[in-house]
């Protein structure tokens, strides 16, 4: 038989049990909750991916999509790229366009802007050097690699395609060479002009013109390589085409703007320049003439 003892402390046992199972389930709860808060405060205090915008010169089409593709691969940052002439983006550029970089397809758009307050001091990169090309399409019968300037005097030639000096440096490089050539008064008469240089490459490719003056980075691509044939203009025959980057002072991304170019300054963005024909040092200028 049980003592009066023993019942009152059993009878209290029971009596205490829901009160431990509550408390015990209210420190679960607290627990979830504790650790839900703070995988939220960790989340929410993590960087979280950029996005940053650049305005490009039309030669780099293939040349930024690949160092795009293998920094957007290393940091999980995305880049968007709008490609045109140099100086349609200079005049958007300075109306307010969104953009965090601009590569510019010369050296004194940028240098304006960075003169102009513009753009972040000490941004400024010459990042390449370009070079020209006479390009016609592969079925061509006209002989470049061997006849050079000759080449566009052939009656084969009707169109010749550029890019508007007006705006595009690669443009106003062409004229200076087709002047240093002698020749340019000759085949004015034949000149089509393209937005940009991207543009000029359309009207050959697509026969609408039987030549053009290229770029050297979008004539080695490999689908231009396999649809045509091309002769190097010679470097002295027209000012170097200096090419820069800079970052723009309205940029809201600029940690991540300046990470992208300082990848462009890596050896791996190097090797990127080069494999697509731009040079790092400045061909020498043209001779002066003698009068």
């Amino acid at each position: 038989m049980k003592s009066p003892t023993h019942r009152q402390s059993a009878a209290a046992t029971q009596l205490l049990t829901p009160f431990r199972c509550h408390s015990l389930q209210r420190r679960t709860l607290f627990l979830r909750l504790g650790a839900a808060c703070l995988s939220f405060f960790l989340a929410a205090g993590a960087a979280s991916p950029a996005a940053i915008t650049v305005a490009a010169a039309a030669d780099l089409k293939f040349a930024l999509q690949d160092m795009a593709a293998q920094y957007e691969k290393q940091t999980g940052n995305t880049v968007s790229v709008t490609y045109g002439s140099s100086g349609n983006f200079y005049a958007q550029i300075q109306n307010g366009a969104p953009f965090d970089l601009f590569f510019s397809a010369d050296l004194d758009y940028p240098r304006q802007f960075e003169a102009a307050g513009l753009a972040e001091s000490g941004t400024l990169y010459q990042y390449g050097v370009g070079r020209l090309v006479l390009w016609v399409p592969a079925n061509s019968p006209v002989d470049v690699a061997r006849r050079g300037w000759d080449a566009l005097r052939d009656p084969a030639i009707r169109k010749i395609a550029i890019a508007n000096p007006t705006h595009a440096p690669y443009g106003r490089a062409a004229v200076a060479a087709l002047k240093s050539a002698g020749i340019y008064d000759q085949i004015t008469a034949k000149l089509v002009y393209g937005e940009n240089i991207s543009q000029a490459a359309q009207f050959v490719e697509s026969g609408n013109a039987d030549a053009g003056l290229l770029a050297l980075a979008l004539a080695l691509s490999p689908h231009m390589q396999q649809a045509g044939k091309f002769w190097s203009v010679p470097a002295a025959a027209h000012p170097p085409l200096q090419q820069a980057a800079i970052m723009l002072k309205s940029s809201p991304n600029k940690k991540a703007a300046r990470a992208f170019l300082e990848f462009v300054k890596s050896p791996a963005g190097r090797a990127i320049l080069e494999k697509h024909g731009f040079s790092s040092l400045a061909p020498a200028a043209p001779p002066a003439k003698t009068p």
